[in-house]
């Protein structure tokens, strides 16, 4: 055990302290072993089930069409016949991962430094992709998120990307006002992503959940830091916007897993963190999901949630 700047740390469901380091397992789509990212007062860790409703939920909700459905945009990958991942990985390293040199297109918004990211390192939609490119590295003895978006390996071990963000995961800090990560919330990715070692080995999701809409409002609320929109209607959800499946709502037919994902939507909601299709959610890319459980979510409708009540707007 390191000896300097100690830390109490909440890992594996119980307060211990560290200097850094969380007991988690290490690899690609690793089990966390219950470990939370970031401390118990953050907001992803924040239950909403009891927070006031905004007084625009309806509107807010209408605004995406009718009878949208909820749409898990994850799952196993063993049925496409050129392996193609669905879904976000991540992979966990070691605080002894070499650090390589890193290059951002956006720069000025990036976090510099060398990142941990070994050569095997997931890109999300595999090597080949032309979509987001996402890569995501947890240092688990340093207990920090790595994240890049377009990211590109290159022959001498080096990455470029299109930008980079690094997360301490013992701490609440934000990024600074009108910065974007690898999310264009300015958010992390990972600690919103609905990951199998919750689902079936620890049947517990205790955080909140990242999805997208199609249209955002040129605004953000905390803890997004970051709008990617020029439309100013007040008719549209901001970055950062929290939805909550309704209370109301049976669960009781679904699958146990099913339930496990849908319990979280009630307690903790899901939190705008980018444009793309209506109600989409995220999780990793992971071949031992079950695609017929996981379709079953699309029953649920975008008139099954409501938003929760909406803190101040930055808007510039």
């Amino acid at each position: 055990m390191k000896t300097q700047n100690f830390l109490a740390i909440f890992c594996a469901g119980c307060m211990t302290v560290s200097a850094w380091a969380c007991d988690t397992g290490v690899g690609v789509n690793a089990d966390l072993h219950g470990n939370r990212f970031f401390p118990a007062d953050n907001p992803w860790n924040q239950a909403i089930d009891t927070k006031a409703i905004d007084p625009n939920s309806l509107t807010l909700i209408n605004q995406m069409g009718s009878g949208v459905s909820l749409h898990p945009d994850f799952g196993a990958d063993a049925y496409w016949a050129d392996s193609k991942p669905f879904g976000i990985p991540y992979i966990v390293v070691s605080g002894t991962t070499p650090k390589v040199p890193m290059s951002f297109t956006y720069s000025s918004e990036s976090d510099p430094g060398s990142y941990p990211f070994p050569a095997n390192a997931p890109i999300e939609g595999g090597p080949n992709s032309k979509g987001d490119r996402h890569v995501l590295v947890v240092d688990q003895d340093h207990w920090k998120l790595y994240e890049t978006w377009n990211s590109y390996p290159q022959l001498d071990g080096s990455w470029d990307a299109g930008s980079g963000a690094i997360f301490d995961l013992s701490s609440n800090a934000l990024r600074p006002a009108g910065w974007t990560s690898a999310d264009a919330a300015g958010l992390p990715i990972l600690p919103g992503l609905v990951r199998y070692d919750e689902v079936y080995l620890h049947k517990a999701i205790n955080h909140a959940i990242r999805f997208t809409v199609a249209q955002t409002r040129k605004a953000y609320i905390a803890p997004a830091r970051h709008f990617a929109s020029s439309n100013t209607s007040t008719n549209l959800l901001p970055m950062g916007a929290r939805l909550r499946l309704k209370a109301s709502y049976d669960i009781s037919a679904f699958a146990p897993p099913a339930q496990v994902i849908l319990k979280a939507l009630k307690k903790y909601g899901i939190i705008v963190a980018d444009n793309g299709s209506n109600m989409y959610i995220s999780g990793t890319a992971d071949a031992r999901w079950d695609d017929n459980v996981l379709n079953t979510l699309k029953q649920v409708k975008n008139t099954d949630f409501e938003v929760v009540k909406m803190g101040p707007l930055t808007t510039h």
